[in-house]
């Protein structure tokens, strides 16, 4: 029996898929988010173009396929991103400042200890029309189907 070139492609293709699968599947998984206490002095704010940004955590929990909490601030008249959707729900906390949200089709003024929540797949944007900074907290959560 003659192996072909084709032969020979076909299986170092099966291979190379084959390890590709072994690696992926031997890679490790992201660690349990367990207690955890988040200060705000311990927070690494980073700059922006349009003020900053702390990213505080992203990964699974018990419960969650990933938990996604960060500190966002504003300077005055910008905004976070344009309208957008995704198909995760968040909610954000207003710590300072004045904002507007995009929310339900509406624009809404939100103050400090407002909280908007961001159904899935609804159009949100967010928009700083104070004097000062604003700062507020997201949380995201994203579950496996059938969850």
């Amino acid at each position: 029996m003659m192996l072909t070139k084709r032969d020979i492609a076909v299986a170092v293709i099966a291979a190379g898929l084959s390890l590709a699968a072994v690696a992926v599947a031997q890679a490790p998984k992201p660690a349990i988010l367990g207690p955890a206490v988040f200060t705000w002095e311990a927070m690494k704010h980073g700059p922006t173009d349009v003020g900053a940004y702390a990213q505080l955590v992203r990964q699974p929990t018990a419960t969650l396929d990933e938990l996604e909490m960060h500190v966002t601030t504003l300077n005055p008249g910008t905004n976070s991103h344009p309208p957008h959707t995704h198909p995760n729900e968040e909610l954000v906390i207003i710590r300072e400042g004045t904002v507007e949200v995009l929310n339900g089709g509406e624009w809404k003024r939100v103050g400090p200890g407002g909280v908007v929540f961001n159904a899935s797949n609804s159009p949100h944007a967010l928009r700083n029309v104070g004097d000062g900074r604003a700062v507020y907290h997201v949380i995201n959560w994203k579950v496996g189907k059938g969850q």
